[in-house]
């Protein structure tokens, strides 16, 4: 095992293991709480795309609510594989690693949606054009790698 990344018995996903929202340390459990995270997904020219987006802890699984027309939506159906990074922006030497594949679901009557934008006061219908339409993606987490290089 390398130091600092947990890693689990195997997946519903041939070749990863599970690791789960539970190996995260305490040390790191309030990043769970943040206002915004980077997802990185692999776009369909096998290189990173990197985007903010808002999320939520729910129990033990972290999900985001994506919009269908979105490149990293697209990259994710065509790859699962993804990273999603919560950097503490009081402490910008420590940060949160979460590696895994997404699953996909329909959010057609918005009702995950509706609590993502509970969360930052925000309707994300607002960000949706006419006729596009929200999913939701639940990352099953395969290494957590907590990070503190403040030395605190």
């Amino acid at each position: 095992m390398v130091e600092g990344v947990a890693q689990a018995a195997p997946s519903t996903f041939p070749g990863l293991a599970r690791c789960g929202m539970e190996n995260i340390p305490a040390s790191h459990r309030d990043l769970l709480d943040a206002q915004v995270a980077t997802l990185g997904t692999v776009g369909d020219d096998g290189l990173p795309q990197l985007t903010e987006v808002w999320f939520l802890h729910d129990g033990d699984e972290l999900k985001i609510s994506l919009n269908t027309s979105r490149a990293k939506t697209k990259n994710l159906r065509a790859r699962p594989e993804c990273s999603l990074l919560i950097l503490d922006l009081e402490n910008p030497y420590r940060y949160l690693e979460l590696r895994g594949r997404a699953r996909i679901e329909p959010d057609d009557d918005y009702a995950f949606a509706t609590r993502v934008g509970a969360k930052y006061g925000s309707d994300l219908r607002d960000h949706d054009r006419p006729g596009e339409s929200r999913v939701v993606v639940t990352i099953d987490v395969t290494k957590v790698h907590p990070v503190d290089m403040s030395g605190a």
